[in-house]
């Protein structure tokens, strides 16, 4: 990798990458009007500066924004910018990214111009938001302001990309940084090492790594930070020989390992089953390079050996901690106390919290939560409860993950309506549900076969503007498909349309599973076909965590593993050498189906046909049920 500012490209495996960039007439150097992969931007400002949608639906009319500033309106230094500014920093620094959010939002209502400072901050506040959507409308705010990006600007945009996993539009961006005059920082090649070390691509950054070290990168140098990132990388990708050879060019620098260094080394020591390792660089950081070890060094190893099932030596390194003059934290224990309770060793679980007590470590949320999780996966619901009430008298406010666990616990023990009353409970705290409560409650109406109180409760969850994910769709596929009504899984997909969730290739999977519950093969074919056609499918996994429903009710355990298979089959739809293309389930109308018999005994299944509606009931097993009406109904 090599970068010629005279000619403004970049030589990055034998490709020539050629800047993009526009000058005015003012002479300035700024981000074109392109998106960040050359595309044209769609998102343009609005006059009150909100952000705008990227979905291709109807903007909404937006008020009249307040007069500019006076002083703004001069191009002067304006004090409320600058004081909002550092308000919005405060409150990144904070980690409360949302509330700057609306603090940008506040100062644009109010008639002010934000500066370039301003916009680098909510760059930042969008960044821990995960709101990658927005950068092309920030980008064109930027360039409609006139504004020139500095190199702290062009940081926290290749950050941002960074987070997004965009990597070719992050060095794109590192090229427009030197073509613009901007020279790159040890914070941008650092940056782009950490992005291609998360891509999975450790030569990459060792050749950014190279490049910065070269003669052409001028003043910048590679300081500490530089050499641990790159450490990182190569441990991540399972390299140890590779990063063992950055820290020693780090030595060979004059760069010294520090506990970052080893810390790293340690923790893919103990990834890969080899914590004896990690235990033997405690003793050269301590014997050799002179360093104390930390809490989150012991934390690795305990954490390593409870991973590796031996439990006994996790025990002693807490123990030993105290002889080394390191304190066992909370989290530490809080390890060491999940490797007992997932072995279900209760009675070594009270020696930790005894030994807790000993140190003088208060229990956390955490502490509570891994004793909750363990009991409501058994369905101890009585020893949950007390769990709870300690948790309670301790002074600590549960959240929506706690209430997740114990509505998991009143599932597996087949009371769906304890589980719902939770929802209720919370409300009544002030504490909002989340989208891993709502799923929970609905799959424990799914699993008493009761399907019009998992719709209920869907309608609520709408209603309470929790957006659905995968999982609650795939729960609500699964729970008809075991009421033998694939005809209402594939009004599911619509949901899901209508939802603007992406169903994956598994999700057809399921509606495929229902078909063929009731020996309906050639619709199951249709599933298969409609998947492998499709071109909506997602294979991103999910961003919230979703309730585990793998043991329990029986009727929980045959779709986790029906679910399991699909996806540790992806090419499964191929195993179906009749499948028919299709343009979507959710359009195919039910009076297309056919029976996969040819025999002269078999009659198409028609909605007008009150024979076939008997027929396909029986085979269903709907007695008494009414098939008139195949809408879903449901609060949206």
């Amino acid at each position: 990798m090599s970068l010629s500012g005279a000619s403004g490209t970049m030589v990055q495996n034998g490709v020539q990458l050629a800047l993009t960039s526009t000058v005015k007439n003012t002479g300035k150097t700024r981000i074109n009007g392109e998106g960040l992969n050359g595309s044209p931007l769609k998102e343009k400002h609005e006059g009150n500066g909100a952000l705008q949608p990227s979905n291709g639906q109807a903007k909404q009319p937006q008020p009249q924004p307040a007069p500019l500033c006076t002083t703004c309106a001069k191009g002067h230094t304006c004090q409320t910018v600058i004081a909002r500014t550092r308000q919005m920093r405060a409150l990144i620094d904070a980690r409360k990214p949302y509330q700057a959010h609306s603090a940008f939002r506040q100062l644009v209502d109010d008639g002010h111009r934000p500066s370039l400072v301003t916009y680098t901050s909510l760059l930042t506040a969008l960044t821990s938001q995960r709101m990658f959507d927005s950068i092309p409308w920030l980008l064109a705010q930027v360039e409609d302001a006139r504004l020139r990006p500095d190199s702290i600007f062009f940081n926290a945009l290749i950050n941002a990309l960074v987070e997004a996993g965009r990597m070719g539009e992050a060095t794109n961006t590192f090229l427009r940084m030197g073509h613009s005059g901007c020279r790159p920082t040890v914070s941008t090649f650092n940056t782009l090492i950490k992005g291609y070390g998360i891509a999975d691509r450790p030569e990459e950054s060792q050749r950014v790594f190279d490049m910065m070290a070269g003669e052409e990168a001028g003043t910048v140098r590679p300081n500490l930070t530089t050499y641990n990132i790159l450490v990182k990388a190569w441990c991540d990708a399972g390299r140890m020989e590779e990063a063992w050879r950055v820290v020693t060019g780090m030595r060979v620098a004059g760069a010294e390992p520090d506990v970052v260094t080893y810390n790293t080394l340690a923790s893919a020591y103990a990834k890969n089953d080899e914590t004896w390792r990690a235990e033997e660089l405690v003793v050269e950081m301590a014997q050799q390079a002179g360093l104390r070890t930390s809490e989150r060094t012991w934390g690795i190893i305990v954490g390593g050996y409870c991973r590796e099932g031996r439990l006994g030596e996790a025990f002693r390194c807490v123990r030993q901690m105290k002889d080394v003059g390191v304190l066992p934290n909370v989290i530490v224990f809080n390890t060491l106390l999940k490797g007992f309770l997932d072995a279900n060793d209760m009675a070594t679980v009270d020696d930790v919290l005894r030994l807790m007590e000993q140190f003088g470590i208060d229990p956390d949320i955490v502490t509570y939560s891994h004793q909750l999780n363990a009991f409501s996966s058994l369905g101890h619901m009585a020893k949950c409860m007390k769990v709870f009430d300690k948790m309670i008298e301790a002074g600590i406010e549960p959240d929506p993950q706690v209430y997740s666990i114990l509505a998991k616990g009143y599932v597996r023990a087949q009371q769906p309506e304890k589980a719902e009353e939770l929802l209720r409970q919370m409300g009544r705290l002030g504490v909002r549900p989340n989208v891993v409560t709502f799923t929970t409650v609905i799959s424990g109406w799914c699993s008493v076969a009761d399907m019009d109180n998992a719709m209920r409760v869907y309608g609520s969850m709408r209603g309470a503007g929790v957006r659905p994910n995968l999982r609650t769709f795939d729960t609500l596929i699964w729970g008809y498909s075991e009421q033998k009504q694939p005809w209402k899984a594939e009004e599911v997909l619509q949901m899901m349309q209508d939802a603007g969730v992406k169903p994956k290739q598994t999700t057809y999977g399921l509606v495929a599973d229902a078909w063929k519950a009731v020996g309906l093969v050639e619709n199951a074919n249709r599933a298969f076909g409609s998947s492998s056609s499709s071109s909506n499918l997602s294979h991103d996994n999910d961003e919230e965590e979703e309730p585990d429903r793998s043991d329990g009710v029986a009727k929980l355990q045959r779709f986790e593993r029906t679910n399991g298979q699909a996806k540790s089959a992806p090419s499964r739809s191929m195993q179906v050498t009749s499948a028919v293309a299709s343009t979507g389930l959710a359009s195919i109308s039910l009076q297309a189906v056919k029976n996969t018999s040819n025999s002269s005994s078999s009659c198409r299944l028609r909605l007008r046909s009150s024979c076939c509606r008997k027929q396909l009931q029986m085979q269903c097993g709907l007695y008494g049920q009414s098939i008139s009406s195949f809408k879903m109904v449901f609060l949206s």
